[in-house]
């Protein structure tokens, strides 16, 4: 498992002071940078080889404003060409948000999944955390 700490905007928030949901997806995808890197290590758009094919948000509790929130993320599952991801945002010992987003390793000139290198899975190991463990 790995995390972020991210210092809430102000800008993030919406009307009542909460931060907007539309952040969330935001902040899951900065955390998982560190993942990227392990496919794509340039981070350079020309050599990217994953996209996402899907991202879902659970809101738990409220996250507000001038308090840090962590981002915990971790790989539950890695197939043959793809990964589930599973994330939560933690602010005041509070569970706020959790997420899932599937990514696919992707050949963009044959426009189609391709497995994920040998070489590239002892890394996603240090990902991994079984679904069951609690957080």
């Amino acid at each position: 498992m790995f995390t972020l700490n991210v210092e809430p905007r102000f800008c993030e928030t919406d009307a009542l002071g909460h931060i907007n949901n539309t952040t969330l997806p935001v902040w899951f995808e900065q955390a998982r940078e560190p993942l990227f890197r392990v496919f794509v290590p340039s981070m350079k758009p020309r050599d990217w080889n994953l996209i996402i094919a899907r991202i879902e948000v659970d809101f738990l509790a409220q996250l507000e404003f001038g308090d840090p929130v962590e981002i915990r993320t971790w790989l539950s599952r890695i197939g043959s060409s793809s990964m589930e991801i599973t994330q939560e945002a933690w602010q005041c010992g509070a569970c706020g948000a959790r997420g899932k987003a599937v990514m696919i390793h992707f050949d963009y000139k044959q426009g189609r999944p391709a497995p994920i290198p040998e070489t590239v899975r002892p890394q996603l190991s240090d990902w991994l955390k079984p679904e069951d463990q609690s957080s």
